[in-house]
């Protein structure tokens, strides 16, 4: 079962510490006074989730007001496959894996979901579960939502519903791509277009990428993923040691990727804006 309980003050900016954020509560209106409109308006255009921070300003007014936070561990499960989805997970910090259980035996990831978007697509499609399991890759936090209260406000919001439909077209053309990525490039280019996936995800040139999740994203054994890695650490595009990446040379690492990440990146900047590629 995933971890509900941990609603804890965002990392950093507008958290009252209580688990919600300055104008938000999961069990109380936001308030009419004008100081509380412009802090929420405030919070608004600073929020760390791209997709939130570019709806409508009314459309986040409502949405926020049943958002409380959640803090997102390495390996933590947030849902589970064929169980019914009861919460949705917008994140602010961290990326999160999408991973399918194969029947012999191991785990390939098939997608991921950072503070560019949100994390239970099945329940906007109307369906209850997904045969997927979804984990916590990197360490952050997330505001969170009931599965109940999210179909009350997509219903009740048309505006709502089409903004996040817009993600989840862009979330169904990287599904794709990679597909097509996982046949016909080298382990090499997939290694780079992940790193650098995960690069833009978390904003800075240091993050935590053990071999385990290396492996389950390109559907390799570790072996081959020390390979990949020494190879791009030889080349001085980035150093790898102990599960921790640090890209060197960023320039460089975009040319020893696969044309994949181009695409879905201009494809994301089509469908979402270029707030999503510069954070």
């Amino acid at each position: 079962m995933h971890d509900s309980s941990d609603a804890r003050a965002p990392r950093d900016g507008g958290g009252n510490g209580d688990g919600t954020h300055a104008g938000f509560g999961s069990s109380r209106a936001v308030g009419n006074g004008a100081a509380e409109q412009t802090g929420l308006q405030s919070n608004h255009a600073i929020e760390p989730n791209a997709l939130l921070r570019t709806l409508p300003f009314e459309e986040y007014r409502v949405l926020s007001s049943h958002l409380t936070i959640a803090t997102l561990r390495i390996k933590q499960v947030l849902i589970e496959p064929r169980q019914p989805i009861s919460e949705l997970y917008f994140p602010r910090v961290g990326v999160c894996s999408i991973l399918s259980d194969e029947l012999e035996g191991g785990t390939i990831e098939v997608g991921t979901i950072g503070p560019e978007g949100f994390i239970g697509i099945p329940v906007l499609l109307g369906a209850q579960s997904m045969p997927f399991r979804v984990i916590c890759q990197i360490e952050g936090d997330a505001w969170r939502i009931g599965a109940d209260q999210f179909r009350r406000l997509i219903d009740e919001r048309p505006v709502l519903r089409r903004h996040l439909l817009r993600f989840t077209q862009y979330f169904t053309d990287q599904l794709s791509q990679s597909v097509a990525c996982n046949r016909l490039h080298t382990l090499e280019e997939r290694s780079a277009r992940w790193v650098l996936m995960t690069h833009d995800r978390v904003h800075k040139d240091t993050f935590e990428m053990t071999q385990e999740f290396l492996s389950m994203m390109l559907g390799v054994h570790r072996p081959a993923v020390s390979v990949v890695m020494g190879v791009l650490q030889h080349a001085g595009i980035l150093r790898y040691s102990r599960g921790r990446v640090r890209v060197l040379d960023r320039e460089r690492l975009e040319a020893a990727s696969c044309e994949c990440y181009r695409v879905t990146r201009e494809e994301r900047e089509r469908l979402l804006g270029s707030f999503l590629a510069g954070g």
